[in-house]
């Protein structure tokens, strides 16, 4: 059976279809996110140095967290 072509995963709860072997690069790209932040796939905090490695599979979850300034 061939692979898919796209794939889905939620970014912060949201659906998203990227292509096949997209990786975290790939998603924080489309969802346009300006640092700072922070983010993790299926609950793992991902370094950002591992962003462009870190390939995602169908149904990931991503979070992406921006820290909250004040108290």
């Amino acid at each position: 059976m061939p692979e898919p072509a796209t794939i889905q995963v939620l970014i912060n709860q949201a659906p998203h279809d990227l292509p096949a072997n997209a990786t975290l690069a790939d998603a924080l790209q489309r969802v346009g996110i300006a640092p700072p932040f922070a983010a993790a796939v299926n609950l793992q905090f991902v370094p950002k140095t591992q962003y462009a490695c870190h390939v995602l599979h169908p149904n990931d979850q991503i979070e992406l967290i921006a820290p909250i300034t004040g108290g």
